[in-house]
């Protein structure tokens, strides 16, 4: 049950078109939807502001679709399929509207949602191989609502590529970073940011960068405040704290701090 429908609810209730018996059982039946393979967690909007997620790695092309097709029946909200094989993808596509990223193996199925985020994200990569985890992050703000500005191939072995987009970097509400190897780009952008900074290491690398260890272990180190850390890899867990940042404001609007681009609008 959506935020909207649950608000529908209880307007419904206070005007007594529907008793409140009925109500409850409507809210009963909501929490969750067991498939037998899956319990879906259709709450999850009303505590948390966004709808469950697919997980795809380790599913089967045929659950995948099950699962998807539930949650449509529920809400018309667009679906997110992360790690999401060509297999399943085929699969979907044949029955859904699914829209299909193959470079980060995310599945939308549905519309993207107005931007109702407070500002910009800005997702920013190391290099053209951290695409994949740039492209899950991106697209994981998106179905969440955000304006995202992708800065891409901008690492620290050509740092003038970097500072050529420095606008977007001073105007963004928050930096989503993306690097293998030695991962010093979250470093350089936090220091030069007044937003936060996630840093995502990925795990692209000669042997001793030990699948995206040396990245992890140079992030967490990190000499500029305002960077955190999320998973090797975990573009979606990028995004979705990026979304919940951006989101703050929206939800407190006393809060909402004086960004650049609140002063300079451009196009």
């Amino acid at each position: 049950m959506e935020h909207t429908k649950l608000t529908e609810l209880l307007h419904q209730v206070a005007s007594g078109d529907i008793s409140v018996e009925k109500a409850a059982l409507e809210l009963k039946t909501e929490p969750f939807e067991d498939l037998g393979f899956a319990k879906l967690d259709h709450h999850r909007k009303i505590r948390q502001g966004a709808a469950e997620v697919i997980y795809g790695a380790g599913k089967t092309p045929e659950q995948i679709r099950k699962i998807t097709e539930a949650f449509r029946k529920k809400s018309d909200n667009a679906v997110l399929i992360t790690r999401m094989s060509q297999e399943a993808a085929d699969l979907v596509s044949a029955s859904l509207p699914l829209h299909y990223n193959a470079l980060s193996k995310t599945g939308i199925v549905g519309e993207l949602p107005r931007k109702d985020g407070n500002g910009k994200i800005v997702i920013a990569t190391g290099g053209t191989s951290d695409l994949p985890v740039a492209e899950e992050a991106a697209l994981t703000a998106e179905i969440l609502g955000n304006e995202v500005v992708r800065i891409y191939d901008v690492g620290v072995a050509g740092i003038h590529r970097l500072l050529a987009y420095s606008e977007d970097l001073m105007s963004a509400q928050v930096i989503v970073v993306i690097a293998g190897m030695e991962g010093a780009l979250a470093s350089v952008v936090g220091g030069l940011a007044d937003c936060p900074v996630i840093a995502v290491p990925t795990s692209v690398g000669y042997g001793a960068s030990f699948g995206g260890l040396s990245a992890l272990l140079s992030m967490l180190n990190s000499c500029a405040s305002g960077v955190s850390v999320v998973n090797i890899d975990n573009g979606f867990g990028a995004g979705y704290m990026a979304s919940m940042i951006n989101h703050v404001s929206v939800k407190n609007p006393e809060n909402v701090r004086m960004q650049p681009h609140h002063l300079h609008e451009h196009s």
